[in-house]
């Protein structure tokens, strides 16, 4: 692994234990020796600390910044307040997915984080599309750390008592361990908590000082993945990509009343076309939520079939794991319209063998955000 990048977490990392894994070209801590299983019930109960430095941290500069962002995507971006946070997702021609990020309103600028895999080409992208009205910066200086659950409030509180008034999707710039760090209380685990853009330099410091709080373990990807599955968000690169619309992807409530058909911004992004002629007439299959019967889980790539013989796949899961909180296995997956009602029953070839599988409601474990 010595062609692959480093956060400024890796000699912690290695210090703890951690079982260190390639990940969107860099190393990365996919357990530690609490292990997966005990690490996801830890989030879920007091609060787990992860390192997501690989993520890409983006700076865009600019008057009416917001106005240019939404050339590139279906959201509502004019109308966020300043110190507020949102949900979206870059589109291409087609109505496909580019990525998914999270955009915050930071006053004087737009700060974007968006996923590991895909930064240099969103930063690409958003180069040739807003330069030199807008300057776009990927920050090579700053580290991201994920504090969540529901003692997360309480252990970030202790270094900083302001943490504590952040609303779901605020954003602050808040000193922490000596630091300034620019604070949002979001996540993706389904549990409530906050993400930390912190310097480089500061970082360790930082993380140690959470990591001396008895309630906060370290979590390494294993857990993140259940986590997130169990709250039924998308991984990008399973559940979404370029050939997976909004629409088919139940992401719709990503796209705000004013970018839609009738609003007052409609459409004039890319990929519109397409997106709210779904919008209007539903799309020819969707993601859903899948309940394996018994104790296998199924995996991505799984085929789906309407009956346990004969026939050709109607479908196929993205994501599949066990859900510790939920003590059983989890899918999510895409099948036909027809076929997505909950409690439809599919079949997924595991192995050659055809095991019943029912459409289930989404998220598995409901979200516990503070409003």
């Amino acid at each position: 692994m010595d062609d692959l990048l480093r956060t400024p977490l890796f000699t912690l990392h290695e210090e703890l234990g951690a079982k260190m894994v390639p990940f969107a070209g860099y190393t990365m801590p996919v357990q530690y020796p609490l292990g997966v299983l005990k690490e996801h019930l830890h989030c879920r109960a007091e609060a787990g600390l992860f390192d997501v430095s690989h993520m890409g941290q983006v700076i865009l500069r600019g008057a009416d910044v917001a106005t240019w962002l939404e050339h590139l995507l279906p959201q509502d971006v004019i109308g966020l307040g300043e110190g507020r946070q949102r949900y979206g997702f870059f589109t291409n021609g087609e109505g496909g997915i580019y990525d998914d990020l999270m955009f915050a309103n930071r006053g004087d600028h737009m700060f974007l984080v968006v996923n590991a895999s895909c930064k240099d080409d969103d930063v690409r992208r958003m180069k040739a599309a807003l330069e030199p009205n807008i300057s776009v910066e990927l920050l090579d200086n700053r580290a991201l750390l994920a504090l969540q659950g529901p003692a997360a409030e309480a252990a970030l509180a202790t270094l900083n008592p302001a943490v504590a008034d952040m609303r779901f999707m605020d954003v602050r710039t808040v000193e922490l361990a000596g630091a300034e760090c620019w604070v949002s209380r979001s996540g993706y685990t389904g549990e409530d908590g906050y993400e930390i853009s912190v310097p480089n330099e500061a970082a360790e410091a930082l993380a140690r000082a959470l990591l001396a709080d008895t309630r906060v373990e370290p979590i390494g990807l294993g857990a993140r993945d259940s986590l997130r599955l169990e709250a039924g968000l998308c991984l990008y690169g399973n559940d979404i990509d370029n050939g997976t619309t909004p629409v088919e992807a139940a992401l719709t409530w990503g796209i705000q009343k004013v970018r839609r058909a009738g609003g007052a911004r409609e459409g004039k992004f890319p990929g519109a076309r397409a997106i709210l002629a779904e919008l209007a007439d539903g799309p020819a299959r969707k993601r859903v939520g899948l309940a394996p019967e018994g104790r296998a889980p199924m995996r991505e790539g799984v085929e789906l079939f309407a009956s346990d013989t004969g026939g050709e796949p109607v479908g196929r899961v993205t994501s599949g794991a066990f859900g510790p909180t939920l003590g059983r296995p989890m899918a999510m997956g895409y099948v036909p319209a027809a076929l997505s009602v909950e409690g439809t029953k599919l079949y997924g070839d595991v192995r050659g063998r055809r095991m019943p599988v029912q459409v289930a409601k989404l998220p598995f474990v409901p979200a516990n955000f503070k409003r």
